[in-house]
């Protein structure tokens, strides 16, 4: 059976249309609660007679990083890819990850499409588009600019006619529908054998599981997951990482702002402190998670600063440098001096005047931290002898939907 090679993980060629599906912000109680309440048939059944596990998230827990680990299998060490945003230590300036000059590894995606496989991938947001379909010969269009897709850039034009829906909003539901809408049309009448479909985390953001918001979006997913697996698609679902309230008892937001805090304590100029989360989409989360690098312009006082940092309250772990590379699996050349995790409940701020929350029209949820590594797993198909008490990745998708279908 042909197979190929990336990254150090083999997979083999896929015999049937393989659908990978990231739910971005799926904390595994949202479909809990869903197929709890009756309004995810279809996962239900496939709980019972596929194959599911909780696995983890790549730290930080955060859209990029993820949505890369998925489609290279391998964390950011590998990679590269270690947050939306970062601080370029060789131009001085903080910029967006969506470049793909960051990528420093090759993505399963290109590979298939290299060895003869049909591929396509449907993202919400247009900042993942350009890194996912990197190398790759295929259709790869965001649903944000459906509307403008090109078959000379995209692979695919008249997407909106296809779809047979208009152009979403960015901040709104509909964006994650019309990415699950694409990829059903698509199976239907272009049939790729690999498809990556990866939604907007705009839901759970504002709604927790169980809420009658977050129980129609799931039960809106479960009949296009329906709709996929009647095209004969083995489908792998999975997330690039939970999400937590991080609220005070009054509903206020719970947010530690280090950058006020280091220019108090170190003087203003000693510490820049960079948040992974931010993205041109801060609205629903005013740029706030629970994971934070800190570059300080004296690293020799690293240390004592980890060890102060780490005895506030709200703090989970601080980590120097070398230290967070390896427990994370990150790029040591692409963090700070210092990492610093939140604890479940608390956001991580910059200087809290350049925050607005204004656009927060419910309480803030967000993720980032360690709490949200938990994240589903599942398979349509069952795994013979599927070993629960493994550490699963949700980087590992690929490796079910190819190798364990």
């Amino acid at each position: 059976m042909a197979r190929l090679e990336v990254n150090g993980r083999s997979y083999r060629l896929p015999e049937r249309p393989t659908v990978v599906v990231c739910v971005d912000g799926c904390e595994p109680d949202y479909i809990a609660q869903a197929v709890a309440g009756g309004f995810m048939p279809w996962m239900k059944r496939v709980l019972a007679t596929g194959s599911s596990v909780i696995a983890e998230c790549a730290m930080p827990s955060f859209t990029n990083p993820n949505n890369l680990s998925i489609i290279t299998g391998a964390p950011p060490a590998v990679h590269g890819i270690c947050g939306n945003f970062l601080f370029d230590v060789a131009s001085g300036a903080e910029v967006m990850m969506n470049d793909p000059k960051w990528l420093r590894a090759p993505t399963l995606l290109a590979a298939l499409a290299q060895a003869g496989c049909r591929v396509a991938v449907v993202t919400a947001k247009d900042k993942l588009r350009r890194l996912l379909g990197h190398g790759m010969r295929g259709v790869c269009f965001s649903a944000e600019h459906a509307a403008s897709a090109t078959r000379a850039e995209h692979g695919i034009d008249n997407v909106l006619d296809l779809v047979g829906r208009p152009q979403p909003d960015v901040y709104s539901a509909a964006l994650s529908e019309f990415v699950m809408a694409a990829g059903v049309r698509l199976m239907q009448t272009q049939r790729p054998d690999v498809m990556y479909l990866s939604t907007t985390d705009y839901v759970q953001h504002k709604h927790a599981p169980g809420s009658g918001a977050a129980n129609d979006f799931y039960a809106m997913m479960d009949g296009y997951l329906g709709q996929l697996e009647s095209e004969g698609c083995i489908i792998v679902l999975t997330a690039d990482h939970g999400m937590n309230a991080k609220t005070r008892l009054d509903a206020s937001p719970n947010v530690l702002y280090l950058q006020d805090l280091l220019d108090g304590w170190l003087g203003p100029g000693q510490a820049r402190v960079i948040l992974p989360i931010t993205d041109p989409y801060v609205v629903h989360h005013g740029a706030l998670g629970s994971y934070a690098t800190v570059y300080l312009r004296r690293p020799d006082e690293a240390e004592t600063l980890r060890s102060r940092l780490a005895a506030l309250r709200g703090i989970e772990s601080v980590l120097g440098r070398g230290a967070a590379a390896e427990r994370f699996e990150l790029p040591p050349d692409r963090i700070g001096d210092l990492v610093i995790i939140g604890e479940r409940s608390v956001a991580l701020g910059g200087a809290a005047a350049r925050h607005d929350l204004s656009g927060l029209d419910a309480p803030l949820r967000s993720h980032g931290g360690l709490s949200e590594q938990a994240v589903p797993l599942i398979m349509n198909q069952r795994i013979a002898a599927l070993d629960t008490e493994r550490r699963w990745r949700n980087f590992d998708a690929f490796d079910w939907a190819l190798n364990h279908a």
